[in-house]
């Protein structure tokens, strides 16, 4: 029966973290200003971060953890994939 196959969701636009950061601000009514202060974080780092042109490292995800929520594995996981993607993208 193909209603019991599960599809996996692969979607053809690539998604950075940044865009997940940018969401959980907005759930807050958090600024970028006020995210860099609870980071320790120049606004200029988070706004690179969320518009996906800063790596996000290790140290990164464990403040994004403590901040945000989720876990340093997360983020982590979200950076890799992202960056997979962009890495396998034709062009």
């Amino acid at each position: 029966n193909m209603i019991d196959t599960p599809h996996p969701f692969t979607p053809d636009w690539i998604s950075p973290p940044g865009d997940t950061i940018a969401d959980l601000l907005e759930e807050r009514d958090w600024t970028q200003a006020h995210l860099a202060h609870q980071l320790g974080y120049s606004i200029e780092r988070v706004s690179q971060l969320v518009n996906g042109k800063a790596i996000l490292s290790h140290d990164t995800a464990l403040r994004l953890a403590s901040v945000l929520g989720n876990t340093a594995s997360f983020w982590l996981e979200r950076e890799a994939h992202y960056r997979d993607r962009l890495a396998a993208r034709p062009g």
